[in-house]
């Protein structure tokens, strides 16, 4: 039994792999047609979802078979469970690199807009998040899951940075006021991307360590500050 267990959840580790690859995908070319104004790189990425979708059903259907199965307790069932949740995770990062991709294809018949903004640096930053809370997960690295925590409130900064700089140019240039407002949402969209990275990374602390510690986040700050 315990043979067949392993096998399994290295099987599941190979398929959260390429969820996680799938959703990274959608969010960086979604960006890209962004920053190209692409409206066809927009529309593959959108096309496309319908597969990130099937893969996250094909998971969440392989982690119950395991559970019914196997019956896995301790470490393994900690692993399963939190297999279970990051897959929701990377299925909503795949719908906001569906959601940007909308974005790039209303802004890829506009004029260009008057904001100067660092998408693909905030995008990177967001992804390399992402990456790296799978490979805590791979890896079992609780010190590179509290990495990824560490590295939201950056990405929040950009978001807020965004915030200020559409404001700005809204009053400036009113006449863009559509555009400038799916950028927002755009950059809203990395952020929240950066959440997910970031709750996939507690996860992996909890499937490691057993202890809870989302809604920490202010307790951590104070701890690393010292």
């Amino acid at each position: 039994m315990a043979v067949h267990l392993q096998r399994e959840i290295d099987n599941l580790k190979k398929e959260i792999m390429t969820v996680c690859a799938m959703a990274e995908q959608s969010v960086h070319n979604a960006t890209l047609a962004i920053t190209k104004r692409d409206e066809v790189l927009a529309r593959s990425v959108i096309d496309k979802d319908v597969k990130l979708d099937q893969m996250e059903v094909k998971v969440e259907e392989a982690c119950l078979k395991v559970l019914a199965l196997h019956q896995p307790v301790a470490a393994d069932l900690r692993f399963i469970i939190a297999v279970l949740k990051i897959n929701n995770d990377l299925e909503r990062i795949g719908d906001l690199g569906v959601n940007i991709a909308e974005r790039a294809v209303f802004l890829a018949n506009e004029p260009s807009t008057a904001v100067s903004f660092d998408f693909a640096g905030m995008a990177a930053r967001a992804q390399a998040m992402l990456r790296k809370s799978i490979d805590a997960l791979v890896n079992l690295d609780t010190e590179l899951a509290r990495e990824v925590r560490a590295s939201d409130d950056e990405v929040d900064a950009m978001n807020r940075q965004m915030y200020l700089k559409v404001q700005e140019a809204i009053r400036s240039h009113p006449e863009q006021v559509e555009s400038l407002i799916h950028l927002l949402s755009a950059s809203r969209h990395l952020e929240r991307m950066a959440d997910h990275a970031t709750n996939i990374a507690e996860d992996v602390i909890y499937m490691i360590e057993g202890e809870v510690i989302r809604h920490r986040a202010e307790e951590y700050k104070s701890q690393i500050s010292h």
